[in-house]
């Protein structure tokens, strides 16, 4: 994994903590590589739960090709809330694709993720 990569993944999973993405994991380690914190909420408290090594980490996303229609006419409305081009419609965008799970980074391609299918979805 180059270290681009290793950043890109890193910046993606980070961003995704507080709607409770769910990760794959190998358990062989290099002491030097990177390591990602997993929150997850209990009760109302986030917890920290162990730490893994970024190049083990793969979370479980969704393929935008995934998105329902109903997701695309929610996600329109608030990409298009504002025709002037409003930055905060355009963040609450994107914390809409990060809250479902879609990978719209292009990790999946990059085999830095794993796509989300009826037989392996562990958000339901």
């Amino acid at each position: 994994m180059t270290q681009e990569d290793k950043n890109l993944l890193l910046t993606d999973l980070s961003s995704r903590l507080p709607y409770g993405v769910i990760i794959h994991f190998n358990e062989e380690l290099d002491e030097n590589d990177q390591y990602f914190y997993s929150v997850r909420e209990n009760g109302g408290k986030h917890l920290i739960n162990d730490a893994f090594y970024i190049e083990e980490v793969k979370p479980y996303l969704r393929p935008m090709s995934s998105m329902t229609k109903e997701e695309k006419k929610e996600y329109a409305k608030l990409l298009f809330a504002d025709l002037g081009g409003v930055l905060e419609d355009y963040y609450k965008s994107i914390d809409y694709l990060l809250k479902n799970h879609f990978d719209f980074r292009g990790l999946i391609p990059k085999g830095l993720a794993i796509a989300v299918t009826k037989e392996n979805n562990p958000y339901e």
